[in-house]
């Protein structure tokens, strides 16, 4: 794609997510759970090379107009720290209310340290 030249780490590919309902049934009934104060994420391993990420929102956030706007701030938040975030797992991200109105940045450093965290507390 033209104007896309040294961004091949910024993508968020297929492979990263988790698309199937038994994908995330898999990670609620094996996995583990933690809390910050804008996420609950669950994590399970998954023996491949890198994590992949799903992402859950509540209707009672808001309308979809919120929850879609919660779900790409996500998304790029995952897409542009992809590599600082534990391969091996698979992780579904369930956004808080207090999401919906948190500043970007805040979200980003609230997400990752609870990955790397959770990621380190699971080994």
């Amino acid at each position: 794609m033209p104007g896309h030249a040294g961004q091949e780490g910024m993508t968020f590919p297929r492979v990263a997510r988790l698309v199937r309902r038994g994908e995330f049934d898999a990670v609620y009934r094996a996995g583990k759970r933690r809390s910050s104060s804008h996420f609950t994420v669950f994590l399970r391993a998954n023996e491949l090379p890198q994590s992949r990420f799903g992402v859950s929102i509540k209707k009672a956030l808001g309308g979809a107009v919120v929850r879609n706007r919660i779900r790409r701030r996500l998304r790029e938040i995952v897409r542009h720290h992809r590599r600082e975030i534990p391969a091996g797992w698979d992780i579904v991200i369930h956004p808080k209310s207090v999401a919906a109105k948190a500043p970007f940045a805040a979200l980003t450093a609230d997400l990752l340290q609870l990955l790397q965290s959770a990621a380190q507390a699971g080994k």
